[in-house]
């Protein structure tokens, strides 16, 4: 009787519990509808003001919402710069979109361009071959030609690195200022493999940028060696770099220093097909 009251009083804590998770589990998936049903709403307002400025009142009757709940999005994307007032006609897209926008562009425009250029680098070379671009304060490979020797470099397209310790990200920030560099270093130095000051690293970074391209001196991964350098769009923007890519073996010192006038043409033929004079 005693063992029998025992398991009773366990299973209805036990369905307690899967009560209990179920609730939680509604709601959980309530505010995921909400929150999914906001997002929609501020997709339907940028849309609606795609095409000309309009005010908060046209917005929700056109998009089917309340004027407050209009208005509560439009001020959420003012503030994130995907709206902005214009001029007593109401509201059209902001910069945001506008940044958003050329970014896309570059992402597909930029490699399909760019991609003859990397096969001939590669071919020349028989090393592997990045293009890359920053996003988020990380280095992505946007494209990957892989080597022709039994070497493995451990980057993929969609990979992230860091900018501090990788060649290509080194490029990617040649135009920043010392103020920056000395930012990124306090940031991530400690992804660096060899001990270095954040005098060293200014001094490295100034030399890079007066010379108009980068090394990776294994700073990423100890036995890789890496040459790299930028690519400019029509208003000379670092929009992305390029590099070629080795182990040391493949790559002593005496053949980085042969790569990089190779290199840098390359980033400057893209750069021309972006829209840059030289």
């Amino acid at each position: 009787m005693a063992s029998s009251a025992t398991n009773d009083l366990e299973n209805r804590k036990c369905e307690g519990v899967k009560l209990t998770d179920h609730s939680e589990n509604e709601h959980a998936q309530g505010k995921k509808a909400l929150t999914s049903q906001t997002l929609l709403r501020g997709l339907d307002v940028i849309e609606a003001v795609a095409n000309e400025p309009l005010s908060i009142s046209i917005i929700a009757k056109n998009t089917g919402i309340s004027y407050g709940t209009a208005h509560r999005i439009v001020s959420v994307l003012v503030q994130r710069h995907y709206l902005k007032p214009d001029s007593g006609k109401g509201f059209s897209l902001g910069r945001k979109v506008l940044e958003l926008g050329f970014m896309a562009f570059h992402q597909t425009a930029l490699t399909r361009i760019a991609h003859p250029f990397l096969e001939q680098l590669a071919r020349e070379t028989l090393d592997t071959v990045h293009l890359a671009r920053i996003e988020t304060d990380s280095v992505i490979y946007l494209d990957k030609i892989s080597n022709q020797r039994s070497v493995e470099i451990s980057s993929r397209i969609g990979g992230r690195k860091p900018l501090i310790s990788t060649g290509v990200g080194k490029a990617l920030i040649l135009d920043w200022s010392e103020e920056e560099w000395c930012a990124l270093y306090h940031r991530d130095a400690h992804l660096l493999r060899e001990e270095t000051t954040v005098t060293q690293w200014v001094e490295l970074m100034r030399r890079y940028a007066q010379s108009g391209y980068a090394f990776d001196l294994g700073e990423d991964a100890q036995p890789i060696r890496c040459v790299a350098a930028p690519v400019r769009d029509g208003s000379r923007k670092i929009v992305a770099a390029i590099s070629v890519s080795s182990t040391v073996v493949y790559m002593p010192s005496e053949r980085m220093q042969m790569l990089i006038p190779m290199v840098k043409d390359v980033a400057t033929k893209i750069s021309a097909e972006l829209g840059m004079r030289t």
